[in-house]
């Protein structure tokens, strides 16, 4: 016989919980393979594995001289786009600070979401170390702005769209059935308190 919807979510939920246990355990048998540790979100590698890193090294001359221009002309239109996010980010600040105490929706840690420990890395020149500080802040901040928005959501518009969307964010799931006028009153309280009563979200990614 067919699982139920609600049945297959609480099988998905089952397995992702097991996934991310897999995940913890993978991670610290990695960090024992590549000699590293985690000491208060800082790196500490073993002694000698910096030596060694560096030897896998590619000067920034060389680095240039074997990249594809077409790389170099677009780099300023890439690093151009920090002026935007780094606002969006001052705006999103303000924003949670302000209307989350207002709305009592418990406040985002930006740090769980912006993750930025490439740079440590002895094997990569000064070049790659940037682009990768890039990349770890832009897409760890589109991570927490999704995070600010879809807890806005459930706080203001818990209903789920008509059609299904690609990647929805978790907390859709218990959103309002779509046209179901006569539960969203009863529910939409419903779900503002569970959001305010809810810090599971803290845990770092």
């Amino acid at each position: 016989m067919p699982l139920s919807y609600e049945e297959i979510h609480e099988k998905i939920h089952s397995l992702q919980a097991q996934l991310e246990h897999e995940f913890d355990q993978l991670l610290s048998q990695k960090r024992a393979d590549f000699k590293y540790q985690l000491r208060k979100r800082r790196v500490i590698f073993e002694k000698g594995i910096r030596d060694l890193h560096r030897k896998y090294k590619i000067g920034i001359w060389p680095y240039l001289k074997n990249s594809n221009p077409l790389y170099i002309i677009t780099a300023p239109i890439i690093y151009g786009v920090i002026i935007p996010l780094v606002l969006l980010d001052i705006a999103i600040f303000i924003y949670q600070q302000i209307c989350f105490r207002v709305y009592g929706i418990p406040i985002i840690s930006r740090s769980n979401y912006i993750v930025i420990d490439r740079h440590h890395l002895s094997y990569l020149n000064g070049i790659e170390k940037f682009n990768c500080i890039y990349c770890g802040y832009g897409n760890g901040l589109i991570e927490y702005i999704r995070e600010v928005f879809a807890r806005t959501e459930q706080y203001w518009c818990p209903i789920k769209h008509a059609r299904r969307a690609n990647k929805t964010h978790p907390y859709v799931e218990k959103f309002v059935d779509y046209g179901d006028a006569e539960n969203y009153k009863k529910k939409l309280n419903t779900l503002r308190k569970q959001l305010k009563n809810d810090d599971s979200k803290q845990s770092q990614k």
